[in-house]
């Protein structure tokens, strides 16, 4: 079998496919990208699946070595990148040699990359998927970051050959260290003030230390509760804004956990959500109340985009 020796891990890189669907009933968090439109472009590119495992990259990344010719792809937020000592260009197939070294070093705009290998990194499925989980350890290799000297294994590609490989470039994200992502009313939203969703309109926000794959922190306007901080628990979809007993928001990311207690103010339409995976500590969010109609139509578009990428046929 052929494999991906890890010569530097990088800060924070994860495996990562679309996660864990359908578990969330019995405690089982779903998981995946922080930033799913970018993992499925890498895929794409390399003619995957969109649910090959690719590897997340957080602020730094890793250095590779491949025993195999193999084409790869880095998309997402904008990163040094180079093969050997050669830079290159992310979001375009690759051709990596064997023996060659796939390096991606610090971030230049943006804080995740996703690096997707020809036949995606074959990790043992876990409760169905290889994603990592870092609260849980699931996953990935033992549920932990890369660390130096792992083996990745990789699976057989589709389409071997650099000449094979067409796309349409997808939109490009807007990769700047301060967002604005739109927002629906959360289920929760009259337990809050009446001004409660113009002061969240107000921000920005500050993204704080603690931020990480489960959750942003934020710091900025206060939400007061008119009917208490506490809850009886229910479903956290990635991107609801829960707001605890401190007044300041937290919004739930990729490894939430499935429930939740207290109550959410707003919702991040699907459609901005890889605008905020793109954040670091110390960036800054804004947030703006949409209608439904605007939420669906953004989402239409963006899947649009992506399934014309995905469906482009070898040559």
């Amino acid at each position: 079998m052929s494999t991906v020796r890890v010569i530097k891990p990088g800060l924070l890189t994860t495996i990562q496919d679309l996660g864990r669907w359908g578990l969330q009933s019995r405690g089982v968090p779903v998981g995946g990208p922080m930033d799913v439109p970018s993992h499925r472009l890498a895929n794409a590119l390399v003619g995957n699946r969109r649910d090959a495992a690719t590897l997340e990259v957080t602020i730094t990344g890793p250095e590779l070595e491949f025993d195999d010719d193999r084409i790869v792809a880095v998309t997402g937020g904008q990163f040094e990148i180079a093969i050997d000592s050669h830079p290159v260009a992310g979001g375009t197939a690759l051709k990596v040699g064997c023996g060659s070294r796939l390096i991606v070093g610090r971030r230049v705009r943006g804080a995740r990359a996703y690096i997707a290998v020809g036949g995606g990194i074959n990790v043992p499925p876990v409760f169905g998927s290889r994603a990592t989980n870092l609260v849980c350890a699931l996953g990935g290799v033992e549920g932990r970051p890369l660390k130096v000297g792992d083996l990745l294994p990789v699976g057989d590609p589709s389409a071997p050959d650099l000449m094979t490989i067409k796309h349409r470039p997808f939109p490009p994200l807007p990769l700047d260290r301060h967002a604005r992502v739109r927002v629906l009313p959360g289920p929760q939203h009259d337990r809050f003030s009446a001004d409660a969703l113009d002061l969240l309109q107000a921000g920005p926000y500050t993204l704080d230390q603690r931020s990480d794959r489960m959750g942003f922190h934020l710091r900025g306007h206060r939400l007061s509760h008119v009917r208490g901080a506490d809850i009886i628990s229910d479903a956290t979809p990635m991107g609801a804004i829960q707001v605890p007993g401190s007044g300041l928001p937290i919004l739930l990311m990729a490894d939430r956990q499935t429930t939740g207690g207290y109550p959410k103010i707003a919702t991040t339409i699907t459609a901005d959500l890889p605008v905020a995976g793109q954040l670091a500590p110390g960036d800054t969010i804004s947030f703006v109340v949409c209608s439904h109609a605007e939420a669906l139509a953004a989402l239409i578009a963006q899947e649009r985009a992506l399934m014309g990428t995905e469906r482009q046929e070898s040559v």
